[in-house]
């Protein structure tokens, strides 16, 4: 069970074209929108990725401006594998990770297995991650599940973490969940 006080949002490599080429690419921009929204109303930290930012370019405009701080660079498709990241992860100190971003098969994969294998639970939401692919999309998906990865979604997720309706950000939360793009 996702717990807000233990949980934070790991948000990987939603840039440049590449983000305007994966499979329904508005709709996992809108609904990783809401997740920085949301997180931020929940208090939960948010750590942004991007690969490479030489090559893919920046964070997309959309997110960058609801980011709390500066994306952290890395190479590695898993980001953990980076000592830079990881130990700003475990500076949050939270041990739930929600995971979305791009490309599922590709540094969503890779990451949310780095997370695991440090100890971290990491929960992948479908709703919010995206590749060139759908095939590649689902394969990573049943993948993470292998590995001890959770699969969630953005409505699941956050209702998880509020518990009930008396929670004291429920009221804020619920418009974000209605903005929520199927």
């Amino acid at each position: 069970m996702l717990e807000q006080a233990r949980c934070g949002l790991l948000v990987v490599d939603v840039q440049g074209s590449l983000a305007k080429q994966v499979h329904d690419n508005d709709k996992v921009v809108a609904n990783i929108s809401l997740l920085i929204r949301a997180a931020e109303l929940l208090e939960m930290p948010v750590v942004t990725l991007e690969q490479y930012p030489r090559g893919l370019g920046p964070t997309v405009q959309a997110l960058q401006e609801k980011l709390p701080q500066s994306p952290l660079r890395k190479t590695s498709f898993n980001g953990i594998e980076h000592e830079a990241i990881e130990q700003v992860v475990r500076d949050t100190d939270r041990s739930q990770w929600l995971v979305c971003g791009i490309e599922s098969h590709i540094c969503v994969y890779q990451t949310t297995r780095g997370l695991v294998e440090a100890g971290f639970e990491a929960e992948v939401i479908v709703d919010a991650v995206s590749a060139r692919h759908q095939l590649d999309t689902q394969v990573a998906l049943e993948k993470c599940r292998d590995i001890g990865a959770g699969i969630t979604t953005l409505e699941l997720c956050l209702y998880e973490l509020l518990g009930t309706s008396l929670h004291e950000q429920f009221k804020e939360i619920l418009p974000l969940v209605k903005a929520h793009v199927d």
